[in-house]
């Protein structure tokens, strides 16, 4: 099935969507809900399907393109399709450099474009944040080196790359410094948000992409890794989710970014008084009713400090 609704895909336009969303999400399904082998064969057909991975690309552009939605949980058909776009193409991005499988066609990306979709949300849909995030965070894992996605500044055809303006953000190209520091802001304000308007869907993307952001950075340059993870409104922000119904520091967001911070030695940010908090919850709580997502956070916090 994967070669006739491939072909399919790639005689549509982006207008197609009730023809393509679900397509797409079949495409998708069928790379996750396969064993490994099958895996392996899948990726190979659809990356090399160059008229799949051209509407792909037409596909993504449409996040910039168009003009946001009146409502801001309001998932439209346009939005719909986008989100299956975003998640296929981070879902190749993954698969392509486990198995090393060749490139048809490379897709260009304007890293700008990409950053600012979630700097400046313009009341986007829930469901497609998370979906730029997780294509985020794969070419914030390969070091925006994939064979499958150039993200760079200015990818638009004819355009000139512009010059790192300094030290700093030539150690961190292709992102600039003050990116990363609006990206930062705008993630601990989503993580607000999360827990203004309880959007449980939202927290556990802006944490994995915050955790991956850092760990860029700490490869490129470890003092703005470490200046990042030691902000101190990084100590509000962990109030603020710790302020909702569950005050529990047993939330696997929670666990998670303090397992962050310790990582880093932002001392300032968690305290040994936070520590042994976490560590008396644990020890009454029951483990074996603990939510799988909650486990695997506490084993992370476990194993770092």
């Amino acid at each position: 099935l994967l070669f006739p609704v491939s072909n399919l895909c790639g005689k549509c336009n982006p207008k197609d969507t009730d023809l393509l969303q679900p397509s797409l999400n079949f495409l998708y399904c069928s790379l996750h809900q396969t064993t490994p082998c099958s895996q392996q064969r899948a990726v190979v057909v659809l990356l090399s399907n160059v008229s799949l991975l051209e509407l792909l690309q037409k596909v993504l552009e449409c996040t910039w393109l168009r003009s946001p939605p009146s409502e801001p949980a309001c998932l439209s058909s346009e939005d719909a399709l986008l989100c299956s776009g975003w998640l296929l193409v981070a879902s190749l991005l993954l698969y392509q450099h486990r198995y090393n499988a060749e490139v048809h066609q490379t897709l260009s990306l304007d890293l700008t474009e990409v950053l600012n979709a979630v700097i400046f949300r313009k009341k986007k849909p829930i469901l497609l944040l998370v979906s730029i995030m997780q294509f985020l965070r794969a070419v914030l894992r390969q070091n925006f080196s994939s064979l499958l996605v150039t993200v760079g500044q200015n990818t638009a055809q004819g355009a000139t790359q512009p010059q790192p303006s300094s030290l700093q953000d030539a150690a961190l190209h292709p992102l600039a410094t003050q990116q990363v520091f609006s990206l930062v802001v705008s993630l601990q304000n989503l993580l607000v948000h999360v827990q203004l308007q309880k959007d449980f869907l939202l927290s556990p993307a802006v944490v994995a992409c915050l955790e991956t952001l850092v760990e860029y950075l700490y490869v490129k340059s470890q003092d703005v890794a470490l200046h990042v993870a030691s902000q101190p409104w990084h100590r509000f922000l962990l109030f603020t989710l710790l302020s909702g119904g569950q005050k529990s520091f047993l939330q696997p967001e929670v666990l998670r970014l303090i397992t962050l911070f310790l990582r880093y030695q932002s001392s300032n940010i968690i305290s040994q008084k936070e520590i042994r908090q976490i560590l008396q919850e644990a020890s009454e709580a029951n483990l074996a009713e603990l939510p799988e997502a909650t486990s695997h956070a506490l084993h992370l916090f476990l194993c770092q400090v």
